[in-house]
């Protein structure tokens, strides 16, 4: 049976989390037996090389089982980076494992996303979530393992493009989706040369949300585990992707339903086809919603619509989702996938840096004051100005030159 579970306030949860992996770190058995409940309860992601991937019942078992076996193929390190405490008072930790393979030497880099459930002081539970696929090619470097398997990702030109490729399920998300759409998340993070993302759905769906057929086979009291294990990734990919300091275009054909739909809020311009079919979805399989839907549809279309969406369980062609403001334009199926390439190519060759404090401005006036907007359009104006691209543009103009952008 599993322990109480506590609310722990953020320094406590926080203190405790950071003892962990440094006990960790130094292999610290003591401090480990200090810091784990007798009723710890550990998960790992399914998948993992070595049989590593389920659950472990007890400290022992985690030590032994888990992290020892760790140990004995690994020179791995978890390096925790943010930690932010959810509303049950659980903590996730969001970080990368860093290593090499003790047998072949492969170099080991990992995110990871740790759940840890804490009880009287100890913390009583960790459900971890990484790139399986990641560790499995640190153990044999030699073979071409791209990291990602259902979900395209190129760059070229300062133009990254992420593709959903699951066309056979209308790229519905299951676990590795929303994994590698976090994983993809972090890598538009982390590449200065990206000038500009394009998000599209191979196949005649863009995405139609969660995988049901993926959910339906969960056995009976494990759907809840199941849905947060997934929603954790994706809805950290989600707001990354808001947060990022440059331009994206969607876009988005046949079926965009339920959380799927995430993707396309995140993106500052969507084009879509004219067989585009908008849809919730969530009351008629019994939940309520996820994919940052409560979030964005009310500031888009407004709280009755919003509402209107979900409970009258509304399905919207491509002229309505243009009237209610989801998309900005609409253009033929043939030529939806050439015109978002150029928008999105546009976009790559402007002023970046202007565009993501833009972004930033748009996001945080949700919340701000008129007062405290304004100030924020001085400082960011500011910041603009002392860019290549604000000087070179402004000489330009004055010349009646064609500005070039360079993105610094």
């Amino acid at each position: 049976m599993s322990p109480r579970v506590d609310k722990v306030d953020h320094p406590e949860s926080t203190a405790l989390a950071r003892d962990l992996y440094e006990a960790l770190a130094n292999g610290d058995r003591q401090r480990l037996v200090k810091l784990l409940h007798p009723q710890f309860v550990g998960h790992a992601t399914e998948g993992l090389p070595l049989g590593l991937g389920g659950d472990y019942r007890g400290p022992d078992e985690m030590r032994r089982d888990f992290w020892g076996k760790i140990a004995k193929s690994f020179t791995a390190r978890a390096q925790p980076g943010d930690f932010r405490t959810l509303d049950d008072g659980r903590l996730m930790v969001l970080g990368r494992y860093v290593g090499e393979a003790r047998s072949s030497g492969g170099k080991l880099d990992a995110e990871f996303i740790h759940i840890l459930s804490f009880t009287e002081g100890q913390i009583s539970g960790l459900s971890q979530l990484t790139d399986s696929e990641r560790w499995a090619k640190a153990m044999r470097p030699d073979e071409a393992v791209s990291g990602l398997s259902v979900v395209e990702f190129t760059v070229e030109g300062g133009l990254a493009t992420l593709r959903m490729n699951r066309p056979e399920a209308h790229n519905a998300i299951n676990a590795t989706m929303a994994e590698e759409l976090y994983e993809v998340a972090q890598r538009c993070a982390n590449d200065p040369a990206i000038r500009a993302v394009l998000v599209l759905g191979n196949g005649k769906s863009f995405t139609v949300g969660g995988d049901l057929a993926f959910l339906a086979d969960t056995k009976e009291g494990e759907l809840p585990g199941l849905l947060r294990a997934m929603t954790s990734p994706y809805h950290e990919a989600l707001r990354i992707f808001s947060r990022l300091s440059v331009p994206i275009v969607a876009g988005v054909q046949g079926a965009a339903a339920g959380g799927g739909l995430g993707m396309m809020y995140c993106a500052d311009i969507v084009l879509a086809a004219d067989n585009l079919k908008i849809a919730m979805g969530f009351g008629a399989i019994g939940l309520s919603m996820d994919g940052a839907n409560s979030w964005f549809l009310p500031r888009l279309v407004g709280m009755r619509r919003a509402a209107e969406l979900y409970f009258e369980e509304r399905v919207l062609d491509a002229s309505e989702a243009l009237e209610w403001g989801l998309v900005n334009r609409v253009v033929p199926l043939a030529e939806l996938q050439a015109q978002a390439l150029a928008c999105a190519s546009r976009l790559a060759s402007g002023p970046t840096r202007a565009y993501g404090e833009v972004r930033r401005l748009y996001r945080e006036s949700l919340s701000a004051t008129l007062a405290e907007q304004l100030g924020a359009e001085t400082e960011a104006l500011c910041r603009a100005a002392t860019t290549a691209d604000a000087t070179g543009a402004i000489a330009s103009f004055v010349g009646k030159r064609r500005p070039v952008f360079s993105g610094r």
